[in-house]
């Protein structure tokens, strides 16, 4: 298959991981499970999979390096995250299947093509959605969100495709927050499966992959963190693999939500200095002002990527 310069041998797909919980004695109902169909029986009890992680696999004909890159999103996204900017450039995907790597991209527990489960039957809790006003905030985007595009306020200098937010929100999906041990059992099969390996993750998802790279620093070669949300506790023991972080623009205008974040990164990446090749990348400090929690997405998303590029391939 000969995408775009891009010579694929195989595109595929699996899912991994998964528990089964048993569920009885609720109600029986009747409703139409079809367009215009009659009522049938829906019974609810019985086995109910869960926890299961959907990977969707990108093989080359000739990869120029040995391992696979795995991509992974951050909180309340899917892999789409990797797969196209929301102003319609090609994603960080595409870049390193052009780059020579083979890639793999999730969607996380419970998220995309994973699916859900029952609640409160198996998920104890109601998922959270996310508001448009908290992903404009959140996201870094700008101070002032309004229904009205015209009058949403960016920070200056944004590189992120404001025109194109209203697009951009219909990648979100719900999220359960306390599912970590699920996520990362996935994550954590995954990397047995796949063997050695770059992991490149975003936001929640860069926590993540620090975690399995503690796991598994065997198979684990390099991790780069885009915009580490959450990250695991500090650790001073054990060999570990080398990490770059990478941090855009408007972290500290953005209150302590972010700055939070940033110092446990931090203390994080201190506390394993002495075990592992750590490399910074602070956009803003190096000059390049601009950048959004989504540096894969902004308009200097190769840019970026190609510094990415560079550090993992030295």
């Amino acid at each position: 298959m000969q995408l775009s310069g891009v010579s694929l041998k195989s595109v595929s797909s699996f899912f991994i991981e998964g528990s089964t919980a048993v569920l009885e004695g609720l109600p029986i109902e009747h409703r139409s499970m079809v367009l215009n169909g009659y009522p049938r029986e829906v019974d609810p009890n019985g086995e109910h999979v869960y926890g299961q992680m959907y990977v969707q696999e990108f093989r080359l004909t000739n990869p120029r390096h040995p391992e696979p890159v795995l991509l992974w999103h951050g909180g309340g996204m899917t892999g789409c995250t990797w797969e196209t900017t929301p102003d319609g450039r090609p994603g960080w995907l595409m870049r390193f299947l052009e780059a020579g790597y083979d890639v793999l991209v999730s969607d996380a527990v419970e998220r995309g093509r994973s699916s859900w489960a029952r609640f409160p039957e198996v998920y104890k809790d109601s998922p959270v959605f996310r508001p448009k006003k908290e992903g404009w905030t959140t996201f870094r985007i700008g101070p002032e969100y309004s229904p009205d595009p015209a009058a949403r306020i960016a920070f200056p200098g944004q590189l992120f495709p404001v025109e194109h937010f209203d697009s951009f929100v219909n990648q979100w999906v719900p999220r359960w927050p306390g599912h970590e041990s699920l996520i990362l059992a996935a994550y954590e099969a995954l990397v047995d499966r796949i063997g050695s390996c770059h992991i490149v993750a975003h936001s929640q998802g860069a926590g993540f992959a620090a975690e399995i790279a503690r796991r598994r620093p065997d198979s684990v070669v390099s991790v780069v963190g885009v915009e580490p949300g959450g990250m695991p506790r500090p650790a001073s023991t054990g060999r570990l693999p080398r990490h770059l972080i990478v941090w855009g623009d408007f972290i500290e205008p953005s209150g302590a939500h972010w700055t939070n974040y940033r110092r446990q990164a931090d203390e994080y990446l201190a506390s394993i200095a002495s075990r592992a090749d750590i490399t910074v990348i602070d956009l803003p400090a190096d000059g390049i002002k601009g950048n959004s929690h989504f540096p894969m997405m902004d308009r200097n998303s190769d840019k970026v990527f190609q510094r990415v590029d560079a550090w993992i391939s030295r």
